[in-house]
């Protein structure tokens, strides 16, 4: 008896202490994550740096205009594209009306234009010079000042492109989300004395307020990331600012100091996406999900719908896409020549290789989260994942400064021990182009592995493990083969991405490279429209591929539809 007490107490005494011991996943997944948070971090750490003459000379002059003129462009696409997105998501999921069917998909098509090259060809269509005022002239035997016409170069005129094609990321999660809720909650609502719009406003459109907050951030994030419209109108905006100071002023600290500051309207936008997911109190009470009431409207009022989806669609996409055609028909026997192949051989490898390269680090954390997820990995993959809220100028900064010094450090040293210059390595090459690809859009597919994991049940990894696999393995084996068509969609997003990507690539791209993007940028900033119409409308169809595969998700994710 004395015996076992003696060694109860002495068990009782031993320290307990529990090591956690890393795996090589989780050890892999940590470093690929602080290399793809290399440039958040950056800017982050020139926050603290003291404000030099040149800020001083911004917060004096021009501070003042790009926080309000970022404001007011945030403010206009969130009422322009919130208003489009909600209304005809509504439409197409409740109603039914002449030509439902194809708006229920075409509605999406403006996402397959960048703003950029919206604004190029309304600026060519309706300006002083432009076919539109011309024919008012020639019509009313008008000189141009004895007429109205709105100005396109304006703040209203980027909103109004903005909104144009910004408004599919609304309607997307919208319609998602109408097409998500019970119908037992829209009938109880009628019982209840309300008639459609009632209805409307006081219970599918709380029901689907997160959803559609969340559109609108992602639209409202895109907004703030756009350059090439903005510079294009000649609005003084806070990525114009980041391109001024860093090429016009020469000070990175200062173009660093207002990526930092454009990053808290990011964090902000963010943060309050997820309260309005957290503040929510709206919840379906059912798991019964009936066939959507489909309600006929009547000839006029089906009308009247048809061409509330006809109005977004017809100046979103089939306008400019008609005129850039047209253009681009004008001018391809001069344009379509040895350069444009280049244009193109530059272009698609670049996002292909940069599309594999954002994949790859995705697999790594999580799969690396999915074995042992710790409060540090979730930590470490959600700050790597921020770099698609990030705009591209930021993104732009925050790599060139650290890896511009890596090569100055270098190549002091090897100038001093071996008499040698080495350049840029890393900074003047198409390294650095791809690594703020990867950054930049790493979180499109850090999603697609993730979503594809979570339907894979974590018992077919143990019996892997039972059989004598390990992780590398398990993913190869098992994993990998099941994800192949949530991967391929991912490749093909990235891929699509990039070709469309512009302010990253008109900073880092190495000297005399140039991409379809900043092509059509630099033809139409010369006001060679029709010659940029080439370049812009190759980026448009190949743009389409990612608009149909989110078209066919769209059309089965209500619950009960086959997948």
């Amino acid at each position: 008896m004395q015996h076992s007490i003696t060694g109860s107490s002495a068990l009782s005494a031993r320290p307990c202490f529990t090591f956690y011991r890393p795996s090589g996943w989780t050890l892999a997944a940590a470093v690929v994550a602080l290399i793809i948070a290399t440039p958040i971090l950056t800017i982050l750490g020139f926050l603290f740096y003291p404000g030099s003459g040149t800020w001083q000379h911004l917060a004096d002059t021009v501070l003042a205009d790009y926080v309000i003129n970022s404001l007011l462009l945030m403010l206009g696409v969130a009422a322009g594209a919130g208003s489009i997105g909600i209304c005809t998501a509504w439409l197409t999921s409740m109603y039914s009306f002449p030509g439902r069917q194809l708006f229920v998909w075409s509605l999406l098509l403006p996402l397959a234009i960048p703003a950029y090259i919206i604004a190029f060809t309304y600026t060519g269509m309706f300006e002083a010079a432009g076919p539109v005022q011309e024919w008012i002239r020639e019509s009313f035997n008008l000189r141009y000042g004895e007429y109205w016409f709105p100005e396109i170069r304006s703040l209203g005129g980027a909103i109004s492109m903005l909104s144009l094609v910004l408004y599919p990321y609304v309607y997307l999660l919208a319609r998602t989300a109408f097409l998500d809720q019970s119908v037992c909650a829209l009938e109880a609502s009628r019982t209840l004395g309300c008639g459609p719009w009632r209805s409307f406003f006081f219970v599918a459109l709380p029901l689907a307020r997160p959803a559609i907050v969340t559109g609108l951030s992602l639209a409202l994030m895109e907004t703030l990331a756009d350059y090439g419209t903005v510079q294009y109108f000649g609005i003084s905006t806070f990525t114009t600012g980041i391109f001024r100071t860093w090429f016009g002023l020469d000070d990175s600290v200062a173009a660093a100091q207002l990526s930092g500051l454009l990053m808290t309207f990011v964090f902000v936008l963010i943060l309050l996406e997820h309260w309005s997911r957290r503040q929510a109190r709206f919840h379906h009470t059912t798991n019964r999900y009936q066939t959507l009431p489909n309600i006929k409207l009547p000839p006029l009022m089906g009308w009247i719908a048809t061409i509330a989806c006809l109005l977004p669609l017809f100046f979103g996409f089939l306008l400019p896409v008609g005129q850039l055609t047209q253009w681009a028909i004008m001018t391809f026997s001069e344009m379509v020549n040895e350069s444009f192949y280049e244009l193109m051989l530059n272009s698609f490898p670049l996002a292909g290789a940069a599309a594999v390269l954002a994949l790859i680090p995705a697999l790594i954390l999580g799969y690396g989260n999915r074995n042992r997820a710790t409060p540090l990995s979730r930590f470490l993959v959600r700050l790597s994942g921020m770099g698609y809220a990030i705009p591209g100028t930021v993104i732009a900064v925050g790599v060139l400064i650290p890896f511009g010094a890596l090569d100055n450090s270098i190549d002091n040293w090897m100038l001093k021990h071996l008499n040698i210059s080495t350049g840029l390595i890393f900074s003047g090459t198409v390294f650095i182009l791809l690594f703020a690809y990867m950054v930049r859009f790493f979180t499109v597919s850090l999603n697609s592995v993730e979503s594809g994991l979570a339907k894979i049940r974590p018992s077919l990894d143990e019996a892997a493990k039972t059989m004598g696999y390990g992780g590398f393995e398990i993913l190869r084996h098992l994993h990998l083969p099941i994800m192949k068509g949530t991967l391929l969609t991912a490749l093909i997003i990235v891929f699509v991405d990039v070709v469309k990507e512009l302010p990253a690539t008109l900073v880092l791209r190495p000297f005399n490279f140039n991409t379809l993007a900043v092509r059509a940028f630099e033809l139409a900033s010369d006001e060679r429209l029709a010659d940029s119409s080439t370049a812009a409308i190759a980026i448009v169809f190949v743009s389409i591929i990612p608009v149909i595969i989110l078209s066919r998700t769209i059309a089965h994710s209500r619950p009960g539809q086959p997948q």
